[in-house]
């Protein structure tokens, strides 16, 4: 993968002030009323341009454009003079210990998936559609997608960490919560160093060149790069070194010890009520099954079970902890898609999708299944009677996420959550 340095635009702190007033996570996680509070947070907040209020019935992209060019012209966005890789320290809290995930920004060439670039999960339409349209009016990337790689034997680690001696360009004080108890960029903080000498960047050049990337965190994104890349190439004569040709993105080493995968629970409904009776029956004939009586707050899954459910005993967690020896009369390999790579189906989430959603339950309507992250919220919609179950996955290890992907295979769609999510506007890459 060709993988370059860039003139990066990043705020004016003379005019914003405090980064921590004026950067927002990526649209796909900003709730309505997040993007209210993003709104009054500042009148510079990148929230503008990363998700604008719409206009009619959709976000006013058009709008999103003029604030953008109007920032330049005002000197709030200022475009560096030197061509740079920016080194990101994305400081954050995680299970009441402090952590620190470092990446690389940086310039990468669009290839299509499979020449050096691999997807680990299935996308979504609508945000493609959407991010596109953006990308048109704007014609920049106000984020970085988040992409992995391997350093095993740290020689990009290396040069980094040498990198981080100099003085940082940008330092934000610790981001504080929009909503209480809500889980944004609360206990955040940032700092960005500008790697401009030439020997160095020739090394990252030279190191990330013979790199296989894997997207983590921005599928949406990239492939909607593709698309607008072909837009643009149309009728043109090209050198290949054009802005649309690339893609900003984050890239972080697989073994980082800040990388932390949330697992995506699922929240269902619709269920016939026979069907349901008869779930815990189905279950127990393929699963050691236990009942964990738990508080709301602390329904997490014990070390030997793989799938947590809620809904199906009464103020209980019912854990799925290993299949049965005795049910070796029935395949799951014949309950699994049979073009699927074995990686993809030895993963938890496969085996939820195909095996109990899809076999047990005969769940054919997406608007019967819901996601999220945080297993409070899980427990309120059982508890409000809003779904019926609740399907408590752990998180998928990084070597794992690896497998499916060098399978030439995907995850299903939401089965991971990176976080911290990276933040829009700390570094933009300008597509002109």
């Amino acid at each position: 993968m060709e993988v370059s340095p860039f003139r990066g635009i990043c705020y004016n702190q003379r005019i914003v002030g405090d980064l921590a007033r004026v950067l927002c996570p990526p649209y796909d996680v900003i709730t309505s009323e997040q993007q209210n509070l993003y709104y009054e947070k500042s009148s510079y907040n990148a929230i503008r341009l990363e998700f604008p209020k719409p206009r009619g019935d959709s976000p006013d992209y058009a709008g999103a454009a003029v604030t953008f060019k109007q920032w330049l012209e005002h000197g709030v966005l200022q475009l560096d003079s030197v061509s740079s890789f920016y080194l990101h320290d994305h400081h954050f809290e995680y299970s009441g210990e402090k952590r620190v995930r470092r990446g690389l920004i940086a310039r990468v060439k669009l290839e299509p998936w499979g020449s050096g670039i691999y997807p680990h999960e299935e996308t979504f339409s609508k945000a493609k559609s959407d991010r596109l349209q953006l990308m048109r009016a704007c014609r920049a990337n106000f984020s970085p997608l988040l992409s992995l790689y391997d350093d095993s034997e740290r020689r990009i680690g290396g040069i980094l960490s040498e990198a981080s001696r100099v003085e940082s360009v940008i330092e934000t004080s610790v981001l504080t919560p929009l909503v209480e108890g809500g889980q944004d960029e609360g206990g955040e903080a940032h700092i960005l160093w500008a790697i401009t000498d030439p020997e160095i960047k020739r090394q990252l050049r030279q190191f990330l060149s013979s790199r296989t990337f894997y997207i983590a965190d921005g599928h949406h994104r990239y492939e909607t790069a593709l698309t607008y890349q072909q837009e643009r190439a149309r009728g043109q004569s090209l050198t290949g070194e054009e802005a649309f040709q690339y893609v900003m993105m984050e890239l972080v080493d697989f073994s980082d010890p800040g990388l932390v995968i949330f697992p995506i629970y699922r929240l269902v409904r619709g269920i016939a009520p026979s069907i349901l009776e008869g779930l815990e029956e189905q279950l127990g004939n393929l699963f050691v099954l236990e009942s964990v009586p738990q508080k709301a707050s602390r329904y997490q899954l014990p070390p030997d079970g793989w799938l947590g459910i809620l809904g199906l005993q009464p103020g209980t967690l019912v854990v799925l902890k290993q299949r049965r020896t005795d049910s070796s009369g029935i395949s799951f390999e014949a309950m699994m898609p049979g073009n699927r790579s074995r990686a993809y189906k030895e993963l938890d989430v496969s085996i939820l999708n195909h095996i109990i959603l899809d076999e047990m339950l005969g769940l054919t309507s997406k608007e019967d299944i819901a996601y999220t992250v945080d297993v409070e919220e899980a427990y309120q919609q059982i508890k409000e009677r809003k779904y019926q179950l609740a399907f408590l996955l752990k998180p998928p290890p990084p070597e794992r996420v690896k497998a499916v992907a060098d399978a030439r295979d995907r995850m299903p769609g939401k089965s991971t959550y990176f976080y911290p999510k990276l933040p829009a506007g700390l570094v933009i890459n300008l597509l002109d």
